[in-house]
């Protein structure tokens, strides 16, 4: 008998956590860390509500944080089990958990606790993470696993695990927003009995992928004009790369004027270079991407680009004259080097920030996508004056009719699907849409087991 139980992303659309226990064994689907108002949440330093000395191994959908957050503090707090993702996902992992774990211990110490982990604990679990391709079956005991294209970000996957009892149970991770230029499309479900579907956008429906660049592009074109300039917010990794794969298109064939462009976030160029890496496989770009670059074209890279990895070059963005163009972290505006761009540029009514991904509840850039008049940024009451603006298309998340389609793509009636990583205003909507097509659907709340 194997049962479920949905520790995290119940709910939520943040904090990924999902255990599945048979009679003899005992595996993760993903660890992430809560997100919110702060980076991290209090809830993250709770103790795990169950052992993790006693789980077998772990299993990373994709790289995101709000996925792979608390893994270093499953180790340090038993877990002694073999981790498995791509090869792409563990190379960004690492960039992001060193990265994240600065930001957790200066959180830690402005609250006056322990931090979750340090680099050690990042290190050890790095030691203890295998490279594995799409399509490679993985045994742990009486657990089969395997890792399908998810086509959210680089090397994300949805995941398939089969029980003792031969029930195979989709994890969907996060999905992805198809077309996406860079990467191939999301893979078929094929066979399930239990799916586990993210609902993230469960009630919105984006714009067209290809409205999104005419979007762009006429919010560039107006700061050029203005004078202004535009901020940005950027998830570091797809999002900023995204981003710099349009721009290039834009300047390539001159559909703006000449304006400079900051990627003002140290993460968002390492992983950038790990983009560069991958650029080439068949296995994880695009065909169109790869002929692109085979041609000449450096899809990241364009005149007018500047990459500011120190503080120093961070701070001359702001004696750069206007126009200018800056992205930066973190994406929701809830840390990062954003925030004092915000700080600065928010008060003035020529200029606009432009939001393309998720704003989570409490976060800074949820409140200013809200339209409060006024936030407050390091102690400092702003007033925002400057044009507001988001664009759908460029979330990396499938929306409702995409996760439909995407469902639709499992080749039997499923038994039940489970609702996750969203919201309740975004996780019931889907839910309902599914129970109309004479599919189970439930909506499972933290802590909440099933039998499968």
């Amino acid at each position: 008998m194997t049962k479920l139980t949905f520790y995290g992303g119940a709910k939520s659309v943040t904090g990924s956590n999902y255990l599945l226990e048979s009679a003899n064994a005992k595996i993760l689907i993903d660890c992430g860390l809560t997100q919110g108002s702060k980076f991290a949440e209090s809830q993250n330093f709770s103790d795990f509500e169950y052992n993790p000395a006693t789980v077998d191994a772990l299993f990373i959908t994709h790289a995101h944080i709000d996925h792979t957050g608390r893994i270093p503090k499953l180790y340090k707090d038993g877990f002694a089990g073999q981790i498995y993702s791509t090869p792409p996902t563990k190379d960004f992992a690492e960039q992001l958990l060193i990265d994240s774990e600065g930001i957790l211990r200066r959180e830690a110490q402005e609250e006056g606790r322990k931090p979750l982990y340090d680099i050690h604990d990042v290190k050890e679990i790095l030691r203890k993470w295998k490279k594995i391709p799409y399509h490679k079956q993985i045994t742990v005991k009486d657990f089969t696993i395997e890792f399908f294209d998810a086509g959210h970000i680089l090397g994300s996957s949805f995941i398939r695990v089969t029980t003792p009892e031969g029930k195979r149970v989709i994890f969907s991770g996060d999905l992805g927003n198809m077309p996406n230029p860079l990467l191939k499309d999301t893979e078929p479900i094929g066979q399930a009995d239990y799916i586990l579907i993210e609902s993230t956008y469960g009630n919105r429906t984006h714009e067209p992928v290809r409205k999104r660049a005419q979007l762009l592009e006429q919010t560039i074109k107006q700061t050029a004009r203005k004078n202004a300039v535009l901020m940005i917010p950027a998830f570091a990794m797809e999002r900023t790369q995204q981003l710099l794969y349009e721009i290039n298109g834009f300047v390539e064939n001159k559909q703006i004027p000449r304006i400079p462009v900051y990627i003002d976030s140290p993460l968002a160029i390492k992983l950038t270079r790990i983009y560069k890496k991958y650029s080439q496989d068949p296995h994880y770009f695009d065909q169109a991407a790869i002929a692109q670059i085979k041609k000449g074209d450096a899809i990241f890279d364009f005149p007018g680009l500047h990459l500011t990895l120190t503080s120093k070059q961070s701070k001359e963005i702001n004696d750069a004259p206007s126009p200018k163009i800056i992205i930066a972290g973190a994406g929701m505006s809830n840390g990062g080097r954003i925030m004092h761009h915000e700080r600065r540029y928010l008060s003035s009514p020529n200029n606009t920030i432009l939001f393309v991904g998720y704003q989570a509840e409490n976060s800074l850039g949820r409140e200013i996508l809200d339209g409060n008049k006024h936030v407050t940024i390091f102690d400092e009451h702003i007033a925002v004056q400057c044009h507001i603006k988001a664009i759908g298309g460029y979330s990396a998340h499938a929306d409702q009719p995409k996760l439909l389609k995407w469902l639709k793509t499992c080749s039997n009636k499923p038994q039940r699907v489970f609702v996750v990583q969203g919201e309740e205003d975004q996780a019931m909507p889907l839910a309902l849409k599914i129970q109309q097509q004479g599919i189970e659907a439930l909506v499972p709340s933290r802590k909440d087991t099933v039998t499968l």
